[in-house]
């Protein structure tokens, strides 16, 4: 069914299927396909099997994007936030009915399991509900000068178009963590969403269409060659927004390119998160927050804990009964209900995991579980835990972005701190504890821009989401993330 078109019955939700993405870009708030006809093949990563094609934009498309963007931009700027906010609000009404649906297909071209599909989608709609209730509370400023000879009157503006460009690993909540607050501050975008996982942007694209969303409001391409398409955006004038989520590396490339018209980023970059366990931390509580900290998504997230470290009282025991939990876990396709851990996104991120695993034992590293890449179909990986992991292990520094529990001991406060910040990242960090005092001291001195105290789960729609360092610039979501689609002006006058 096209949820484009197909209105809502009570209680009913329509079926979306991979097919959805086939329509085109969606442009203007029309259905296209580039007139070269060139096609992306999205695959899933549990079998290799095609699932569907979606189109490959070059320039061309990507400016016609722009130019949608931009003649939308106007009416929607002057749009009344209440309607806007309503707006939104139906954004949620639709992705929370269409919660199945859409976590199925999120299964399907990413691989994470239901139970993790599920939770994004109920994640990624939050964002348009917070979002609805932002955009009638974006408030200026009035006062008085200290001199006394003038009023500061201090207006916030969106800040004009916006490109968004958002990975594969969370391919609803990346999208509506952008497009929520741009949508509340009164902008457009272009979203170019991962080639690997587009089905996903496609879907939710109809879906912004029969929320109310005008035509050009919204824009999504998808493009085979992102370094031309995205720089030729950026060379237009009338962009004035990037929000990237992806590598460092490519952050870096974008802020260079962006640079050139000095155009407002925000970015959030890689991660090697660490997990610190104090000897006085609840076990169980500390298991089941390293749990869901390592294993969220199969652990193919940039908060994910990279590197484990636990007090020597508490080691043992810790990696006891990690290991058992991690054993545990069902390995299989994402759509099965049964399945706790699903494959990889690609071959690629397989080779790379192994790589680490291999480089870890080779310099003393232990093995307690896992660590054998599976025969067969699939980009499969087991959960696997390593313990004695040596500082020098090149996971130590490299994001494993899959499901390998790294553990290695620490001794003192210090050290532990130390070693948590040894690293060019911070974005995110765990710390488990039973001192209270002790929990937010280390809070404070790891170098990271959030930090779960006594859990494993820092994403919140309602909280500053973002990193310090290489992990990137500005936040996105609470009230921070409207901000980074607005301009302050300020305004000087007599009366």
């Amino acid at each position: 069914m096209n949820i484009a078109t197909a209105p809502l019955a009570a209680g009913a939700a329509p079926h979306i299927a991979p097919a959805d993405g086939a329509r085109g870009l969606y442009i203007g708030g029309q259905w296209s396909w580039p007139e070269a006809g060139a096609r992306i093949p999205v695959i899933d990563p549990s079998n290799g099997a095609v699932l569907a094609e979606v189109p490959d934009a070059g320039v061309a498309e990507a400016m016609a994007a722009v130019d949608a963007a931009a003649g939308a931009a106007p009416a929607w700027r002057a749009t009344p936030p209440r309607r806007r906010s309503e707006i939104l609000r139906r954004c949620f009404e639709l992705m929370t009915a269409r919660a199945d649906d859409l976590a199925r297909l999120i299964s399907l071209e990413n691989g994470k399991a239901l139970r993790d599909a599920r939770g994004e989608v109920a994640y990624a709609a939050e964002f348009f509900r917070w979002n609805a209730e932002e955009a009638v509370r974006i408030s200026g400023d009035f006062a008085l000068s200290p001199a006394g000879g003038n009023h500061i009157i201090v207006d916030y503006e969106p800040i004009g178009i916006g490109v968004l460009i958002t990975p594969w690993n969370f391919p609803a909540a990346m999208a509506t963590r952008k497009i929520g607050p741009a949508l509340a501050a009164g902008c457009t975008v272009v979203l170019k969403p991962a080639s690997e996982t587009p089905l996903t942007a496609y879907a939710l694209a109809a879906l912004y269409e029969e929320a109310g969303v005008p035509p050009g409001v919204v824009n999504v391409l998808t493009t085979s060659t992102p370094g031309p398409v995205t720089a030729a955006m950026l060379g237009d004038l009338r962009v004035r927004k990037l929000s990237f989520t992806g590598s460092t590396p490519v952050g870096r490339a974008l802020l260079a390119e962006a640079a050139k018209n000095v155009i407002s980023c925000s970015m959030e970059l890689g991660g090697n998160a660490p997990l610190l366990v104090f000897d006085d931390a609840d076990l169980d509580v500390a298991l089941e927050g390293a749990m869901l900290a390592k294993m969220r998504n199969a652990g193919e997230a940039c908060t994910a804990a990279n590197r484990i470290y636990v007090q020597a009282g508490l080691y043992d025991r810790f990696a006891e009964e990690l290991t058992r939990r991690m054993a545990a876990l069902k390995v299989g396709p994402g759509v099965d209900a049964a399945t706790e851990c699903g494959p990889m996104i690609t071959g690629k991120a397989v080779d790379k995991i192994e790589r680490l695993v291999e480089d870890a034992l080779a310099r003393g590293a232990r093995l307690l579980c896992g660590g054998v890449r599976p025969e067969g179909p699939g980009h499969f990986y087991p959960p696997t835990v390593l313990v004695d992991v040596p500082a020098d292990a090149a996971m130590g520094c490299e994001e494993i972005f899959g499901p390998v529990a790294a553990l290695s001991r620490f001794e003192t406060e210090d050290e532990a701190v130390a070693l948590a910040n040894a690293t060019e990242y911070g974005l995110a960090a765990y710390v488990f504890t039973r001192d209270l005092a002790r929990g937010l001291r280390v809070s404070r001195r790891i170098e990271t821009g959030m930090v779960g105290l006594n859990r494993g789960l820092v994403s919140d729609p309602a909280a500053p989401f973002g990193g310090t360092k290489q992990s990137g610039l500005g936040r996105e979501g609470g009230h921070h993330g409207v901000m980074e689609f607005l301009e302050a002006k300020y305004i000087a006058t007599g009366l």
